[in-house]
């Protein structure tokens, strides 16, 4: 294992899910890449795996403004629709469009080619979770 990323034991899922160390993250599974700008926004491993296979994505329009809390965008997956909370107040500049032909990527690389919405934020993000502190939420 690198120094980048940790790996946290998943009882539910049955392996080990990575938590990379550069991203911040939400109590509701959201990570944000903000060494960027935009910043990046996707869902966890863990959330991938409580989801099931997503099947569809339903973004938001480019440019448009968001705040922090509001539902950003909407995950179906083969057991849910589940909401997305953006973790900050921005204007939306782009939506991963290979996610919204093939969802599947979300699954395969939440941390990469998997990313969902780039946003400019107004400011910082508030009170996001670090690696370590995001793997005791993921594993409460």
């Amino acid at each position: 294992m690198s120094d980048e990323q940790r790996e946290f034991s998943s009882e539910d899922a049955g392996k080990s899910i990575d938590i990379p160390d550069h991203l911040s993250y939400t109590a509701d599974h959201v990570w944000v890449d903000d060494s960027v700008d935009p910043l990046v926004i996707g869902i966890t491993e863990y959330a991938t795996e409580q989801l099931g296979e997503i099947v569809f994505v339903e973004f938001p329009e480019v440019d448009s403004q968001v705040e922090a809390g509001d539902e950003i965008a909407q995950l179906e997956s083969s057991k849910v629709v589940s909401p997305l909370i953006s973790p900050v107040s921005g204007t939306v500049k782009y939506v991963n469009r290979e996610a919204y032909d093939d969802p599947s990527v979300i699954d395969n690389d939440p941390y990469g080619e998997g990313w969902l919405i780039k946003i400019a934020a107004d400011d910082d993000a508030p009170d996001l979770l670090t690696a370590e502190e995001y793997g005791k939420v993921a594993h409460a």
